[in-house]
């Protein structure tokens, strides 16, 4: 499901239960120098990232001041965030100019301890090549590195690199939680461009055989993958970024199903093996 861009005014974008991604929690956050916002979301634990500028974070007790360094967009500088444990109020306070702010979501009923990850906290890895057109960095902000702190939640940020090609490559699903083979984990992205007036498509192939779906992405598209193998891929030309949300349903490690026609290209691809070990 694609839902274009647009002015949320601060609801969320996917809330609680949603019917096709109930796993998840979407809401982007847009505020001015000294503006609160009470973030609070019963069942969910949360992370908040500021897309761009900088946001003082209250939670359980904890001050975590300075969240966030990037000025003119999702390039301009490393991510960081704060975990908000299942259900607690958070307190979210522009000390910026003014900042976009993500707040990301996975279900999950225990209560356990905010932290803040710093840039010197991502687990960063980068796979592919310009040859097979997959060049691409990930930044995880709730990756492999804090699994003992966090629930269900997965939180990432993707950058093409260079300009052109294709994400998500060979194509892989997570709909059927059946371990070790694979796990179900709802997904939604939140896509940039640069420059801004770049796009891309996001493919959806609910099934291997039959035709799929297909989306015209543009900055600040939200995508929601509930099943189904989903590439994407960027206009020649542009850099593509989205905003990575996974919650799983029985289990924080994701584990991918590789599309059966196209799982020989996993060996074409260099180190996409260890890009798919940090999801786990």
């Amino acid at each position: 499901m694609h839902i274009p861009p647009h002015d949320n005014q601060n609801r969320p974008i996917v809330d609680i239960d949603n019917p096709l991604v109930p796993l998840n929690y979407f809401n982007i956050l847009r505020l001015n120098a000294g503006q609160v916002f009470e973030s609070c979301v019963p069942g969910y634990e949360t992370c908040v990232v500021p897309a761009t500028g900088t946001v003082s974070v209250s939670v359980a007790g904890q001050d975590f001041a300075g969240i966030g360094n990037r000025v003119a967009d999702v390039w301009d500088g490393e991510p960081e965030g704060v975990y908000v444990p299942s259900g607690q109020p958070a307190r979210i306070t522009c000390t910026s100019d003014k900042a976009e702010v993500f707040v990301a979501g996975a279900r999950f009923d225990q209560v356990l301890a905010p932290f803040a990850v710093r840039a010197a906290d991502l687990d960063v890895v980068q796979y592919g090549s310009d040859d097979t057109k997959t060049h691409r960095k990930i930044k995880h902000i709730l990756g492999q590195k804090q699994h003992g702190q966090v629930g269900r939640l997965l939180v990432s940020e993707l950058f093409t690199v260079g300009a052109g090609g294709w994400s998500g490559f060979p194509s892989h699903k997570h709909d059927t939680d059946r371990p070790p083979e694979e796990t179900r984990h709802d997904e939604t992205y939140n896509f940039r461009f640069r420059p801004a007036h770049g796009s891309g498509l996001q493919m959806l192939q609910r099934a291997e055989g039959a035709v799929g779906d297909a989306y015209h992405v543009v900055n600040g598209s939200t995508i929601l993958i509930d099943k189904g193998y989903h590439p994407c891929a960027v206009l020649p030309g542009y850099e593509m970024y989205y905003f990575t949300i996974l919650g799983g349903l029985s289990q924080r490690s994701l584990i991918q199903s590789f599309q059966p026609s196209h799982a020989d290209q996993l060996h074409t691809i260099p180190g996409i093996m260890d890009m798919v070990a940090k999801f786990r």
